[in-house]
């Protein structure tokens, strides 16, 4: 027995058992980090710390992190997928936003005359969009590469204008594609000749500047690039061509027509020297534009239609004014008006009668 027990002790001899390690008691509260660089690892071993997790436990093991995960890509996969959905519905559209009208400029191309802001037609498209707070259809502008923050209008004059004139906004969508001035002229035509709004004068003049600038060589490759017969364009620019002294004649230049410039060209061929002379007698008269043409050409005045005006003195009426076609003027008054206590009321209703009958043609 004390053998076997010697003989045990000289086998162990030298050998420890280790120690069992300290299990720290856990704090009751957790203390502020204290101010400083976090303190070095004991031992070369870092603690770490899981992330926060606003959810639930976050998953302990490897497959069930990866599930998580899984889930979060399915989630974003599928927001961008409505993202696109509703990008696909702007496929194409331009970019829309309130603009200060002093900020756009009117392309050099304009085609508005001046005296087209002076309309009763311009004066109504003010009152709707004084109204409506602002225009509705958008006007198309490109900004100006040279002078950032500012633009250039494509079309929209009168729409630019009245915003302009009433000190509020306007509604505009931007081109930020690359537009070279004749794509920029292709749209404006194309544009006013679907609101079919643009007299002859200010489309004689649009076509006359796009020659004038070389956007196009010939009459012929500008009508076939807008679209349109060379004879409309020919017709246009004998509108855009009639001297300074003969548009001079007409109350406003929105007053000719095709078939006028062509009676007034063809009278120039025969004898320019002659109807400019007429010219001189007739500028600042006021009259009407079958009367001027008529009076240029030297001959008596034709009208399209027989006019019907009213004689009337405070609301009763007195008899009536026929112009025939031929111009021809027949006035007829009822006997009661010679009744009229007032011969001076009568006398006036017949000259204000002629006056409307005047200008009408």
């Amino acid at each position: 027995m004390a053998s076997t027990r010697k003989r045990l002790e000289a086998l162990t001899a030298g050998l420890s058992l280790p120690m069992e390690p300290v299990r720290p008691v856990a704090p009751a509260s957790i203390p502020e980090a204290p101010d400083g660089p976090a303190p070095a690892p004991v031992n070369g071993v870092e603690t770490r710390f899981p992330p926060a997790s606003a959810g639930g436990m976050p998953p302990r093991t490897g497959p069930g992190q990866m599930m998580a995960f899984r889930g979060q890509i399915q989630q974003v996969e599928g927001e961008m997928a409505a993202l696109r959905e509703k990008l696909r519905q702007y496929d194409g559209a331009l970019p829309t936003r309130k603009m200060d009208p002093k900020t756009i400029r009117p392309s050099r191309y304009a085609n508005r005359h001046q005296s087209s802001f002076g309309t009763s037609e311009f004066a109504g498209l003010k009152a709707d969009i004084e109204h409506a707070g602002g225009n509705v259809q958008p006007i198309l502008v490109r900004p100006l590469k040279d002078e950032p923050g500012q633009f250039e209008l494509v079309f929209g004059h009168r729409r630019h204008q009245a915003c302009l004139e009433l000190g509020i906004d306007v509604l505009a969508s931007v081109w930020l594609e690359e537009l070279g001035d004749r794509a920029l002229f292709e749209i404006m035509d194309r544009e006013n000749r679907e609101r079919a709004d643009l007299s002859a004068y200010e489309q004689g003049i649009m076509y006359q500047r796009a020659l004038e600038e070389q956007l196009f060589p010939t009459q012929r490759q500008l009508a076939e690039a807008i679209g349109v017969s060379h004879t409309w364009v020919r017709k246009a620019l004998l509108v855009a061509q009639l001297p300074e002294a003969v548009v001079e004649c007409f109350r406003s230049p929105l007053e000719i027509s095709f078939r006028h410039a062509e009676q007034i060209t063809t009278a120039m061929e025969q004898d320019r020297r002659a109807v400019l002379k007429r010219a001189e007698k007739l500028r600042g008269h006021s009259l009407s534009a079958p009367i001027v043409v008529a009076r240029l050409l030297d001959a008596k005045p034709g009208f399209e239609r027989t006019e019907r005006v009213d004689i009337d003195v405070a609301g009763h009426k007195l008899g009536s004014l026929v112009r025939a076609k031929s111009g021809e003027i027949t006035i007829t008054i009822a006997a009661q008006a010679a009744l009229d206590p007032n011969p001076e009321a009568v006398e006036s209703a017949v000259v204000a009668a002629l006056r409307k009958v005047r200008h009408q043609g």
